[in-house]
């Protein structure tokens, strides 16, 4: 049993798919969350700052004396998560294994597809975990830079035209391969769900990183004791942000579907 906080950190928005899972599956949780919002997005950044930001965010969680970390960013996971999680002494989740496995169980033609930053793609980490659970499988990997401002920007709804467009011109190459299952490998990308699922039709399964994820830290936190004895009574989840409290608030009780104005606090990383 352990009442320490689980802390969460990503680019921006794309984290809360994370916490939102996780408040579903342990509710009686306190969970803070970090927002790196004045830096998002990573994906084109070089690999040095975002290990530098990374590294930064990571810090911040760990003075808050969390029991848990989880780095809810697959650009980060794909070039600093090694050194995150040889540098603390606590569980570590990183959000590209769960998913994998997903996809490698959910495939039935072994045409895997991955959608992705640039950072994420260029790194090979999707096509290294697959292979390593099934070298039968031909894995289709597509940067997919805009899908991050996109959703930071809130245009996520299924009709939205500027969304679909973009998603068109990206998923094109996914779709001509014949893929079967698609891994929507970063965090923001399940807030798109309704778009690509319509561009690439229902025929394709897509994979959650976030959900599978979550499984996971779940299930592995309950084996490690490590679940909370609370009621659920004292319950809370702080987010902390390092740009517009408004904008991220306005953004962030829309998809989690709760107001959260007043749980949010800016902070200053550098």
């Amino acid at each position: 049993m352990d009442n320490r906080p689980v802390g969460v950190f990503d680019s921006g928005l794309g984290g809360l798919t994370v916490v939102k899972a996780l408040k579903e599956l342990m509710p009686n949780e306190n969970i803070l969350y970090l927002g790196d919002t004045g830096r998002v997005p990573y994906g084109s950044r070089s690999k040095e700052t975002i290990i530098k930001y990374a590294t930064q965010s990571a810090a911040f969680l760990f003075e808050k004396e969390i029991k848990a970390m989880v780095v809810a960013c697959n650009t980060v996971c794909s070039v600093a998560y090694d050194e995150i999680n040889e540098k603390y002494d606590l569980p570590v989740y990183e959000v590209v294994n769960a998913p994998s496995k997903a996809a490698v169980q959910s495939t039935k033609n072994n045409k895997i597809g991955v959608i992705g930053t640039t950072a994420t793609i260029r790194s090979g980490i999707y096509e290294s975990a697959i292979h390593k659970l099934n070298r039968d499988i031909t894995v289709y990997c597509v940067s997919c830079p805009l899908f991050v401002p996109l959703v930071e920007e809130g245009w996520i709804k299924n009709d939205d035209e500027a969304a679909i467009e973009v998603a068109k011109r990206y998923l094109a190459e996914l779709i001509e391969m014949q893929i079967d299952t698609l891994i929507l490998g970063c965090t923001h990308y399940p807030l798109l769900t309704g778009v690509i699922q319509g561009v690439m039709g229902n025929n394709v399964t897509l994979i959650d990183c976030a959900t599978w994820t979550a499984q996971h830290i779940a299930a592995d936190l309950k084996i490690k004791d490590k679940l909370t004895g609370d009621t659920g009574k004292g319950t809370k989840t702080q987010y902390f942000v390092t740009d517009s409290i408004e904008s991220f608030s306005t953004q962030a009780s829309k998809y989690l579907e709760s107001d959260i104005n007043n749980m949010v606090t800016k902070i200053e990383l550098e």
